[in-house]
């Protein structure tokens, strides 16, 4: 007979256990498009252009373009909609978030030796949002032949019954607490009663047309602080070093909802249950960029920026809970409460991203306008999980490379000056960095704005889209079915610049 083992108090487990996956790289390794109003209305095509403060986190150099100080502040206003399709039932989500997502000053000091080559140098700090976790999803349809009893059952098979029986879920590694879950939730029966048995069968009704729920919610940032050198030569190069503190605040509440109408007998079979997942994940990082920036002649700038890869030292906190019902001919039994009311705390790990290398071009038309062009290129299969030496990162570091790809970045921004009036456009797009194109698709964006030049002081104001194709799974294993889900990022950000 099962025993029910709940916990009557929180309680925290610490543990070595792993639970990453690879879109817990994808999410620390994929940058938006987040910045200054200016750099923003031109879609980030600003590699080979600097003087602006989003500019020197694309390449370093742009410190050094600056003719004054600075000092700069961004917020931006983001709404997320998220359209999914789950076996032929649409639904959508929306979500809106107001967020302070740029900050920064720069100081120049200009050389009043005439006889030196080295015209100009400059120091600056700005804090950026890399990322604005706030999202919903919700996804919603008839599964016409998979349970979820599917993902339970890729975790039990291989577990002695005598473990699921007798054990305290805080006891237990990640992957047997989800077969412990399915197994005194009822959703799973042992083959045999047999304490060394290792084989099980689902005991959700048997049938077709499982309907299924699933809704995510995320929030969160990953920042960036980056405090820069650069320095010019001749006014014809520029080069310069950023060094970079990361940290990383992320939390996503799941909730995943299936029943069934199969037919009943008089034994007990699940026709509906309910599985509630949360993720907190935090830490801090390191990063550093070099650049430089040729002014080829008076119109042509050319530029090239090496991003190292950022070292994270992460935590993460999980806990789950599973209700589910039982029915028979006679009718609904009470539910089970599945509720371990436990935190686990998994030991601290690292991940390297992969770095990244950007190359640019723009002409500038004097002091009316200039068109500006860059390619940035990032291969995700160099993301790593360590220690990789452990037996879990060492296996899921090689599902990573063998899942992930090259990916290119093209942004390409204009802009057209009349008196103190600037008027600015842009394109961006960027490769799936997925081999198979489907999990994560292909990103394309484009961007408006305009900016007024009131003299020490500038306003700038940018509207930006974004919008990309997703398929991924509500669970990595048994349960894989995937929804597909449109996402479209709507922003605009407002700068305000003010000269020292």
């Amino acid at each position: 007979m099962k025993k029910y083992l709940f916990l009557l108090f929180t309680s925290f487990t610490f543990g070595v256990v792993q639970s990453q996956e690879i879109a817990d790289a994808m999410r620390y390794s994929q940058d938006n498009l987040n910045g200054t109003a200016r750099f923003k209305a031109m879609s980030g095509a600003f590699g080979a252009l600097g003087g602006d403060f989003s500019s020197i986190g694309i390449n370093p150099a742009g410190s050094a373009v600056f003719l004054n100080n600075q000092f700069g502040i961004t917020v931006t206003n983001s709404d997320i909609k998220n359209n999914s399709n789950y076996f032929g039932t649409p639904t959508t989500e929306k979500d809106n978030s107001f967020d302070l997502n740029q900050a920064g000053g720069v100081f120049v000091f200009n050389n009043r030796n005439l006889n030196s080559n080295w015209k100009k140098f400059s120091l600056a700090v700005n804090y950026e949002s890399t990322n604005n976790y706030n999202n919903s999803t919700f996804s919603a349809g008839t599964n016409p032949n998979n349970s979820v009893a599917n993902y339970f059952l890729s975790y039990a098979n291989g577990v002695p019954l005598n473990v699921l029986e007798d054990s305290f879920y805080d006891n237990l590694d990640s992957g047997t607490q989800q077969a412990f879950l399915g197994y005194q939730g009822y959703v799973i029966n042992p083959v045999s009663t047999d304490v060394n048995n290792t084989q099980y069968t689902s005991n959700v009704a048997e049938g077709e047309n499982y309907y299924q729920e699933n809704s995510s919610y995320s929030s969160g940032y990953s920042g960036k602080l980056s405090f820069n050198a650069a320095t010019s030569y001749k006014d014809k190069l520029y080069i310069g070093i950023n060094l970079n503190s990361h940290f990383t605040d992320f939390r996503r509440s799941s909730v995943f909802y299936e029943d069934n109408n199969n037919p009943l007998n008089a034994d007990d079979k699940v026709t509906r249950l309910q599985f509630n997942n949360d993720l907190y994940t935090y830490g801090t990082g390191f990063s550093f960029q070099l650049g430089a920036i040729a002014k080829v002649t008076n119109e042509v700038r050319l530029g090239l920026a090496y991003e190292s890869s950022t070292w994270y030292n992460l935590s993460d906190e999980f806990s789950q809970k599973l209700v589910t019902v039982r029915s028979n001919v006679d009718g609904d039994l009470p539910q089970d409460v599945i509720d371990p009311r436990v935190t686990n705390v998994y030991a601290p790990y690292k991940l390297q991203t992969p770095s990244k290398v950007t190359g640019s071009f723009a002409y500038v038309f004097g002091t009316s306008g200039l068109i500006s062009i860059d390619y940035a290129i990032k291969n995700y299969g160099n993301s790593k999980f360590k220690p990789e030496n452990d037996s879990y990162f060492s296996s899921l570091n090689a599902n990573v490379s063998n899942t992930l790809d090259n990916s290119g970045e093209l942004r390409i921004g204009g802009e057209y000056k009349i008196d103190k009036l600037s008027l600015r456009a842009g394109y961006r797009y960027e490769q799936s960095p997925y081999k198979n194109s489907t999990t994560i698709g292909d990103l394309n964006g484009y961007s408006t704005g305009l900016g007024y030049n009131f003299g020490s002081t500038k306003v700038d104001l940018a509207y930006a889209y974004a919008k990309r194709d997703l398929e991924q799974g509500f669970f990595s294993r048994g349960l894989t079915d995937a929804p597909k889900i449109n996402s479209i990022n709507n922003s605009v950000s407002l700068t305000l610049l003010f000269e020292l």
